[in-house]
């Protein structure tokens, strides 16, 4: 019996199917390698861990928006349980691309319930995303917020992903648990995020974008606490005693934050990368991007009173790290 991964080449899919296989889990990771930012960095991801763990990882190159790819991957492989990853992610490119977000996020998303009814695994864990808090102004973001005013499609698509999975748990009792993520930086991370950017950026002398005057703030957390809560939310699947679940639901379908807890000035982010890199900042005044929102702030008592979790990176910790593995990967 095998983990399902989707994702496994991206940022938090490569790193939690690492933390699983280290373990003991035997893995099967899906991805389709599209180019939204560059697959050389998703096949590294790739092959650092055929090579460290050898066939108790098996990738196949499945895009889990078709569903009869699918169908013959559940053919192939019995799963145990489901960590559903994959996504098109990205606030702004879901203004340039729409279709790419409701291929993946809103047909990928239904194909992996249906997989779920289909062959009823433990429990499937599915990634949704801070954004879906939208123009929420009470901070921290609680899961029991409405979060019914996305800026964004990204936003839209992941709130719709906990709706459907909502109705999917109803209706045919399928043990499911949402995790909204905070801003996730460290190694292996994502070209189109701030913290690769900005390192970038400063190695190249190039001016860094600053959005709304560099008036945010952000719930910087770090990729190895993501993980850890990914993990402990896989091993502890909602019971279906009708009880009500963290986000509301009296199914069993749980909704999490899984945040730093802690909402970090984006300047602040700045100058520890200045310390990190021995680079001075260059700044580029620019307005407010369409679909972002100036503050991020996880309230995670949720997933602390159910799982223990609790996040152990500070990100005076955290940013050293990413800058030192981005040397090490770009030789600078």
């Amino acid at each position: 019996m095998a983990v399902l991964v989707t994702g496994a080449a991206g940022f938090i899919g490569s790193t939690t199917a690492r933390a699983l296989l280290k373990r003991g889990d035997d893995v099967v990771g899906i991805d389709n390698l599209n180019d939204y930012y560059d697959p050389s960095l998703k096949q590294a991801r790739l092959d650092n861990l055929e090579r460290q763990y050898g066939n108790r990882f098996r990738f196949e190159r499945v895009d889990f928006s078709d569903a009869e790819a699918l169908k013959r991957l559940a053919g192939a492989y019995p799963f145990e349980s489901i960590v559903h990853l994959g996504a098109q992610a990205g606030v702004r490119y879901s203004i340039e691309n729409p279709q790419a977000y409701v291929q993946s996020n809103l047909v990928g998303h239904c194909n992996l319930l249906e997989l779920t009814r289909a062959i009823r695994p433990r429990h499937m864990v599915y990634a949704s995303s801070s954004s879906v808090y939208g123009g929420n102004k009470n901070l921290p973001f609680r899961v029991e917020d409405r979060v019914d005013h996305p800026l964004s499609l990204y936003a839209a698509t992941k709130k719709a992903d906990e709706l459907i999975s909502e109705s999917y748990a109803s209706l045919y009792r399928l043990p499911l648990t949402g995790l909204r993520f905070f801003t996730v930086y460290g190694p292996w991370g994502r070209p189109d995020m701030a913290m690769w950017i900005f390192t970038k950026a400063m190695f190249a002398g190039e001016p860094l974008p600053r959005y709304n005057g560099g008036e945010m703030r952000r719930d910087f957390t770090y990729i190895d606490d993501i993980v850890r809560g990914v993990v402990a939310c896989l091993d502890s699947p909602p019971v279906d005693d009708g009880s009500t679940k963290a986000g509301g639901s009296t199914s069993p379908h749980a909704l999490y934050n899984i945040g730093n807890s802690r909402s970090e000035d984006l300047m602040r982010v700045v100058e520890l990368l200045e310390q990190a890199t021995g680079k001075k900042a260059l700044l580029d005044p620019q307005p407010m991007q369409p679909g972002d929102v100036k503050d991020t702030f996880a309230d995670i008592s949720a997933i602390e009173r159910d799982l223990g979790f609790a996040p152990a990176t500070r990100i005076d910790e955290g940013v050293p790290r990413f800058v030192a593995w981005y040397r090490d990967y770009h030789k600078v």
